[in-house]
């Protein structure tokens, strides 16, 4: 599932207010982190993400390793800060 432009631009409306549920810390993305990620993505399908990397590089590289490792679609990084998205398949809450 590819986002298009409306779709990110609702996505990140809804997730403006949101706080982070997820933080990854130093070690990176582990299996852990990626297991709490699911199960936030699974119970809210919208999630922030906080990054403490210094690192722009770093940082684009665990928003694709969070993306990847769950099956959600990053629908925006700013900062330390990403937004992930992923349909409930059983009971979708937020149309697009």
């Amino acid at each position: 599932m590819s986002l298009d432009g409306k779709q990110r631009r609702k996505l990140r409306a809804l997730g403006h207010h949101l706080d982070p549920v997820v933080q990854v810390g130093h070690e990176g993305v582990t299996a852990g982190v990626l297991a709490a990620l699911e199960q936030a993505l699974w119970d809210h399908e919208l999630v922030k993400v906080k990054l403490s990397s210094e690192d722009r590089e770093t940082r684009k590289g665990q928003a694709e390793a969070l993306s990847a490792g769950t099956g959600a679609e990053v629908a925006q990084v700013l900062g330390r800060t990403v937004l992930l998205y992923k349909p409930n398949p059983d009971e979708p809450r937020i149309e697009l």
